[in-house]
C-alpha cells in the first residue's frame, strides 16, 4: 500500500487516539462522562498519583479536544467536550468496522 496524506479528519482521529493512549486518561475520561461536570480536586481525589500528573493527563486531553474546563477561581471546572466525544464516537467506531470480510489473511 503506497503512502497517502492524511486529511483532516483522520488528523484529528489521531489526535484523539494519541489522547487516549494511556490508561489513567481514560480512567478520566470514564469518570468525566458519568458527570455533568467536575472539578479538578474530585479528579484527583479520584486518582491515587500527583496533582501535577493529573494536570498533565487533564491538558493532554483538552489539547486534542476530548474535554473543556473553565476557570471558576479558585477551581478549574472539567467536562466531556460532548462535540468533539460524539465526533470520536463516529469517527472509531466507523475506523473499526472498516475492514473486509476476508477468510483469508495473510495466507
Amino acid at each position: 500500500m503506497k503512502e497517502q496524506k492524511s486529511n483532516p479528519k483522520e488528523e484529528q482521529l489521531a489526535r484523539f487516539a494519541k489522547a487516549m493512549g494511556h490508561p489513567t486518561r481514560i480512567i478520566i475520561l470514564k469518570f468525566l462522562a458519568s458527570l455533568d461536570t467536575c472539578y479538578f480536586g474530585d479528579i484527583h481525589n479520584e486518582l491515587s498519583i500527583a496533582k501535577a500528573t493529573v494536570s498533565q493527563h487533564l491538558k493532554e486531553l483538552k489539547e486534542a479536544g476530548l474535554i473543556q474546563g473553565e476557570i471558576e477561581t479558585p477551581k478549574v471546572k472539567y467536562c466531556i467536550n460532548k462535540t468533539n466525544w460524539e465526533i470520536a464516537r463516529k469517527e472509531f467506531a466507523f475506523f473499526f468496522s472498516d475492514i473486509k470480510n476476508s477468510e483469508t489473511c495473510c495466507k
